[in-house]
């Protein structure tokens, strides 16, 4: 199955300012799952603009790249009051799958080590693996893979992952080319996101954000599996 494209308003990990404004501007095109980062924004400010999304049909994430498990806790806690349906990130704590638990929202950790901003990830791919199957086994809904933000093979990274667990994975962080998504799509992860690449107008070199968005939108719909390992992708 083709990937979902998960829409970031985000500029290397962190919202961006005029976050609403865009979201308005690009709320009717065919992207269906939107998010930003808990840093960059005030939490009313994050609180309007994900009122907005949902009020417009779209699924929402809040990625959490804050590392310290106080700062996980506070961005679960906004997730919850401003109604996202999914949180991803956070290193992840038993405090934040309790705090969780019975909340309507779906609980996507990082596997791995995961240091710095922008975040990035290092270890082996057997470690990265042996957590993710980890986390699975404590019953997270799914995982936040930081593939190509990994020290190592990111394709095989990813594709191991997907490989050992039995819940969805989604790519996140630096994919900038439809070889990127071509790769994500052949591991078979349930689907990506991006965020800066938007901004630096990586799919439309010529065009706005929106025409950018646009641009991974009809690479989804024209692309069919069969076509992945053309010339054209590398």
């Amino acid at each position: 199955m083709k990937p979902e494209f998960i829409l970031m308003l985000t500029y290397n990990d962190t919202t961006v300012l005029n976050a609403l404004e865009i979201f308005r501007e690009c709320k009717d095109i065919p992207v269906n799952h939107w998010g930003f980062k808990d840093v960059g924004l005030p939490p009313e400010e994050m609180k309007t603009l994900v009122r907005e999304m949902k009020a417009a049909g779209k699924i929402t994430y809040l990625e959490v790249v804050s590392l310290s498990e106080e700062e996980g806790l506070r961005g679960a806690q906004i997730a919850v009051e401003a109604g996202f349906d999914v949180l991803m990130g956070t290193v992840f704590f038993n405090s934040i799958l309790n705090y969780l638990n019975d909340k309507p929202i779906q609980y996507y950790p990082f596997p791995g080590h995961i240091f710095g901003h922008p975040s990035v990830m290092d270890g082996s791919i057997d470690e990265v693996v042996a957590h993710a199957k980890h986390l699975e086994s404590k019953g997270v809904p799914g995982l936040d893979l930081l593939s190509y933000r990994f020290i190592g093979d990111a394709p095989l990274l990813l594709s191991e992952v997907v490989k050992a667990t039995h819940i969805p994975v989604v790519s996140a962080g630096s994919i900038d080319s439809t070889h990127r998504m071509a790769e994500v799509w052949q591991a078979g992860a349930w689907g990506f996101t991006i965020g800066s690449a938007l901004f630096d107008k990586k799919f439309a070199p010529e065009g706005s954000f929106k025409e950018n968005a646009l641009a991974v939108c009809h690479w989804l719909e024209k692309t069919e599996e069969k076509d992945l390992a053309r010339p054209f992708f590398k």
